[in-house]
């Protein structure tokens, strides 16, 4: 509803607004049905090869023992007064020290910053957080509770929860999106900001609108528009898309990355091999389109941006296009050897690129 007083646009102008937003969600469900039918003929090519194994799932109803390792830390639990939710997550380092929040990306939880967990509890306090609808953290049926409204007043109400006014702040893939988000809508939350593999939101919108291969590799934003099948589609041979993410050549750890062991791999599985455990996580990506662009843009916080330069899902132009929505210092690193998951690939270089910005940052806030 138009304000009192409000001067109406010109019919021609909301004529090309609509004409605007129709060919747009043209192109979200035309590509949808792209992405489907590609999927719905790999499903028919495995049944034909293997029928036995296509419908194959083993059920899983014990951890394995990497993720009890209390070198990881402590399994905690919070729940959010507004939104009545339980999130799960892990702590490690004493409390009341300056607090590290972890934000994963998909399709990962808390278990992918285990080697942050152990490095940085020597001088933080620091939490890998299940997002909503991940792991042990509640999930919401109605995919409308997956907005990026929702996600964001998640992290300022845990934040809160904990007991802390700010933070600094770590998100990876999807989490990355998140927190960029967060540091934009509660920047006096945000001590320092770093973001792995995941440009400003801004640039991925428009990025992606300009560039066909960038569209490409960001087809499953579009599949999961469907309701169920990608879910079923993760399924398959016992999961067989899952693993392939994190091993295979084309989107896995590469050669000189510290790969996953065998325990790792059942850990990923175990968690999302439960029922329901995977609609979730999709759901976060079924309301995206209706979310932006955004509205608001700068960041005014330092920023570091790690990058892997073998990411199959985001090209690199991005990361250096991001320098331009950071008000404040900014720092971009990108490894040539690593690959979208990258504080799994080469944790040992993230810690020490992270610990050389915090310090960096210390010393010249005293300057």
């Amino acid at each position: 509803m138009a304000r009192p007083g409000a001067a109406c646009p010109p019919p021609a102008r909301r004529v090309m607004v609509a004409a605007r937003a129709l060919l747009f969600w043209a192109l979200v469900y035309s590509y949808c049905g792209v992405c489907a039918c590609i999927a719905g003929l790999r499903l028919l090519w495995s049944i034909g090869r293997r029928p036995g194994e296509t419908f194959r799932w083993v059920v899983r109803e014990n951890p394995p023992a990497c993720l009890n390792d209390p070198s990881l830390g402590t399994h905690c639990y919070v729940r959010i007064k507004d939104s009545g939710l339980r999130f799960h997550y892990v702590a490690a380092g004493e409390r009341g020290k300056p607090l590290m929040l972890l934000l994963h990306g998909f399709p990962e939880f808390w278990y992918s910053w285990r080697h942050q967990l152990r490095e940085f509890k020597s001088e933080y306090r620091v939490v890998a957080l299940d997002l909503r609808g991940y792991g042990e953290t509640d999930a919401p049926p109605h995919k409308e509770n997956y907005k990026l409204d929702c996600l964001i007043a998640d992290i300022k109400d845990i934040l809160e929860s904990l007991g802390y006014n700010k933070c600094v702040l770590i998100g990876h893939d999807w989490g990355g999106m998140i927190a960029w988000l967060v540091a934009i809508c509660y920047p006096e939350m945000v001590t320092k900001l770093i973001v792995v593999n995941f440009p400003h939101p801004s640039v991925f919108t428009e990025y992606i609108l300009r560039h066909p291969s960038q569209l490409i590799k960001s087809g499953y934003y579009f599949f999961f528009q469907m309701p169920w099948f990608p879910e079923f589609m993760f399924t398959l041979n016992d999961f067989k898309v899952l693993k392939s993410l994190f091993t295979s050549q084309a989107t896995g750890i590469g050669r000189k990355g510290c790969r996953l062991t065998a325990e790792d791999i059942e850990a990923y599985l175990y968690v999302f091999s439960q029922p329901g455990a995977l609609t979730g996580p999709i759901n976060h990506y079924r309301t995206i389109f209706s979310c932006l662009p955004l509205q608001h843009h700068e960041v005014i916080m330092p920023t570091l941006l790690l990058w892997g330069e073998r990411d199959a899902f985001m090209e690199v132009e991005m990361a250096e296009i991001t320098r331009i929505y950071v008000k404040n210092h900014f720092r971009l690193t990108i490894l040539s050897e690593a690959s979208h998951w990258l504080q799994q690939d080469q944790p040992d270089i993230v810690n020490k690129l992270i610990w050389t910005f915090l310090k960096e940052e210390t010393k010249r806030k005293r300057e």
